[in-house]
């Protein structure tokens, strides 16, 4: 049976046994957000044949201008996914297609070129993404507040903030595993009134619709519990801030084998030599990967050592890898089997991010690349003569020498397309040089009457 006819089937059976009354025909803009048309299940046959267009000037990031040609969002049957908190609705990730064939800026068919690339060589991507958030309440006057009253030094794990924040957290951790989502832990963060979430990994494209729609849920919610979730990186100077870890490895097409795993690993990391080729791409472009993992002026206030904290931030700085040590940006976790870049933050686009990481993990698998011996110190504690030494480059600290990389790197237009990089870049520095332009409170406060 032809695939398309088979999920369409599969899409009918769902409206039919849920009793859907809309649909939702969804895709991203440049920041991985949702936008989309409701369309009524009566016209669900011509939504599925991209009769719902988008005018690409009206949103942020994509080049087009006003004159042009509307995009077409063509829904993907397979990703329907009835919404938790409103069941006569279903979601349904979508490709944006233009002039009859795939618009080169939609973001998810950004990462489909790239798994078609990997799966030209035999492999199948798996991605998983620790899903990292604060939830804050908004109080009388309008200013945002923790969602628990709990004052600890260390709120890492507590037990007592998590039961505090249980209503919201579990109806939103029982619609992920109604979804299918298989959560395995939740827990109360490193942050005051900041909560991580882990669910089983998938295939990229799959893993990067759900993410796009677990920071919808998220909101929707806790809205209902009178909060609201913020994927913003960095919302206070003196808490951790949100990550996105991508973990991942490469499976065999035909088998589902993962690839990456091998207890006869020489280093002691449980990692194949396919596994450390792959290491050593990404590392090779992660400047430039992170003006995508980590896009936003803020996400730089994550990626310090030690910012207005007691210790350290857990943030990577380097640009290296090791075995289970945090202070990498690439990480082996305990039994190996798959690598975790730890730069990604929460308010990344994960398409077009693990578009870029895989791109440059697979010209690490092409070449051979080795990565060198894994570092197993405190990296925060090298010196800059053992940084030398070892060719460790240190990552951007801001959006603006990020971005700077990503222009610099062959790698950007490859994975983006020239439009696409050329819209990125655009946009981006232009949210760099407002936020040098901005005078902040901190500066009024030490400058004012300084001289």
């Amino acid at each position: 049976m032809n695939i398309m006819i088979k999920e369409t089937s599969l899409l009918e059976a769902a409206i039919a046994e849920k009793k859907i009354e809309f649909l939702l025909a969804s895709y991203v803009d440049m920041h991985g957000v949702s936008k989309g048309k409701i369309v009524p299940v009566d016209h669900a046959d011509q939504m599925l044949h991209g009769s719902e267009l988008f005018t690409g000037a009206a949103l942020e990031g994509v080049p087009q201008s006003v004159h042009d040609d509307e995009v077409a969002a063509r829904p993907d049957p397979s990703s329907v996914t009835v919404l938790p908190w409103r069941t006569n609705v279903a979601w349904l990730a979508s490709d944006l297609w233009l002039g009859g064939k795939p618009f080169s800026a939609c973001s998810r068919g950004i990462l489909k070129r790239q798994t078609k690339a990997a799966a030209d060589l035999g492999y199948k991507f798996n991605l998983g993404m620790e899903a990292e958030f604060y939830v804050l309440r908004r109080d009388a006057g309008g200013n945002a507040e923790h969602v628990t009253k709990r004052q600890l030094s260390k709120p890492c794990y507590d037990i007592g903030a998590a039961l505090d924040n249980f209503d919201w957290l579990s109806e939103l951790v029982t619609a992920m595993n109604g979804l299918g989502w298989d959560v395995y832990s939740f827990d109360q963060e490193d942050g005051q009134g900041q909560f991580e979430i882990d669910f089983q990994y998938a295939e990229a494209v799959t893993m990067s619709d759900r993410y796009v729609f677990l920071r919808m849920m998220a909101n929707q919610i806790a809205r209902k519990h009178g909060c609201f979730a913020s994927f913003m990186p960095k919302p206070y100077a003196n808490r951790s801030g949100s990550g996105a870890h991508f973990n991942m490895s490469l499976a065999d097409l035909a088998t589902g084998k993962n690839l990456f795993a091998d207890n006869a690993d020489p280093r002691g990391c449980g990692l194949s030599t396919l596994g450390y080729h792959f290491i050593a791409g990404v590392i090779a472009h992660l400047p430039a990967i992170c003006a995508v993992i980590s896009p936003t002026v803020n996400s730089y206030k994550r990626l310090v050592k030690q910012g207005s904290m007691s210790g350290f931030t857990w943030a990577p700085i380097f640009a290296c890898y090791g075995n289970n040590n945090r202070t990498n940006a690439v990480r082996i976790p305990g039994g190996g089997g798959r690598i975790e870049l730890r730069s990604a933050d929460s308010s990344c686009n994960p398409y077009l991010g693990a578009a870029m990481v895989l791109a440059a993990g697979l010209e690490g698998v092409r070449a051979a690349a080795d990565p060198g011996e894994p570092n197993r110190a405190n990296m925060y504690k090298a010196t800059n003569e053992e940084l030398e030494r070892k060719g460790i480059r240190q990552l951007p600290h801001t959006l603006g020498e990020a971005l700077d990389a990503f222009e610099a790197d062959p790698l950007s237009e490859q994975v983006f397309g020239p439009e696409m990089k050329a819209s990125w870049l655009e946009y981006k520095r232009d949210e760099w040089l407002s936020y040098m332009a901005h005078v902040s409170e901190w500066e009024t406060k030490r400058y004012l009457e300084f001289f």
